[in-house]
């Protein structure tokens, strides 16, 4: 790319960092000035892409801004989920993992078949359904925008799962955490495998168990449930080549057809991250760990700083009016996605680690 095709994207990612910014200050006025957290317990790429949503529909974006939009959409994204990596430590969850695994798997199952039977009956997009899935199976708005380039969705159908995926997402982390203490007695344990499983993103999650510690005096709830929530995530590794492969499998008409031609290879990078976070966690255990310290926190920023920019443009790309003509079905999907999640993960606690804890 020549310097002259650089200047070009400039002017959309300068707006996409605008909104992001736009964004936090909002979060910060509503979640630490009005509610009183230490920490806003409400996601900032959430209030991006309704920002954008609001201006992308009331005011006509320029078309001088379109490629930078284009852009953030497509690689500041990617190098979002890349930088995700540095957080996940699941060398370190490997015996909790054993009591976390199985109950994550059974969820992505259930939800899997759940959904794959709605489809037959509601007749909804394909696509549609795969990233509202992996929405609710693995981590929400993250696991959709990672899937989305590779079963080739458009940019209104990512909005309407994103949204389909907020709304039930924000339901879920209000009410959970009440249910849960009620249903489990007081269980930390099982209380935090439920808010780990149940939620779809992980800022839902860590404030369902931030709600959870602060009404009912229990910090590992909140660890469990965090920790639970960051196993789960690993699973986009594998999540995104099976519905690549899925997907592709069933529309290409391609003779030659192989899972390296749809393979998301910036996975590679997010697996690259994860190794990086294990070594370097070693390496520097005692010698400059503060450096260390110091630069997987400037990572963590900019995944989400990235992650939010990539939202805020998907936001001003969206048409609500194409979005209301996708009409109520999808929202069905959701709904029900949520409810499986839920009874799954209960059932599952109550026959599996009930008997075996």
């Amino acid at each position: 790319m020549s310097l002259k095709k650089y200047l070009v994207v400039l002017p959309g990612i300068i707006l996409a960092l605008v909104l992001y910014s736009l964004s936090q200050g909002f979060n910060n006025i509503i979640g630490i000035e009005l509610l009183g957290y230490n920490k806003s317990p409400i996601s900032t790429a959430m209030i991006a892409i309704l920002i954008g949503i609001f201006f992308g529909n009331f005011f006509k974006v320029r078309e001088i801004f379109q490629k930078g939009l284009d852009f953030s959409r497509e690689y500041i994204l990617k190098l979002g989920i890349i930088f995700l990596g540095i957080q996940l430590k699941p060398f370190e969850f490997l015996e909790f993992g054993k009591i976390a695994i199985p109950l994550i798997l059974i969820c992505i199952i259930s939800v899997l078949i759940a959904i794959k039977l709605l489809i037959k009956i509601l007749k909804i997009p394909t696509r549609m359904a795969y990233l509202i899935s992996i929405g609710s199976t693995v981590c929400g708005t993250t696991a959709i925008m990672a899937t989305a380039p590779v079963i080739k969705a458009n940019k209104n159908e990512v909005s309407y799962a994103i949204a389909n995926i907020t709304l039930f997402g924000i339901l879920s982390m209000l009410l959970y955490p009440y249910f849960a203490n009620f249903y489990f007695d007081g269980n930390s344990l099982f209380t935090g495998l439920f808010l780990g499983t149940a939620i779809h993103e992980t800022s839902q999650v860590a404030a369902a168990g931030l709600i959870y510690d602060q009404q009912f005096d229990s910090p590992e709830t909140l660890n469990i449930a965090t920790i639970t929530k960051l196993i789960r995530n690993t699973f986009l590794i594998i999540m995104i080549p099976l519905f690549a492969f899925l997907y592709n499998r069933g529309s290409t008409k391609e003779k030659n057809y192989s899972i390296i031609k749809i393979f998301p290879y910036f996975v590679l990078g997010f697996v690259g991250m994860i190794i990086l976070r294990n070594v370097g966690d070693q390496i520097f255990v005692t010698n400059n760990s503060y450096i260390w310290n110091e630069t997987i926190n400037f990572i963590k920023f900019f995944s989400k700083v990235f992650l939010t920019m990539a939202m805020a443009a998907i936001g001003l790309s969206t048409n609500l009016l194409d979005i209301r003509n996708m009409g109520y079905k999808p929202f069905v999907v959701g709904f029900i996605s949520m409810l499986t999640v839920g009874l799954v993960c209960i059932l599952t606690i109550e026959v599996y680690l009930k008997l075996f804890i």
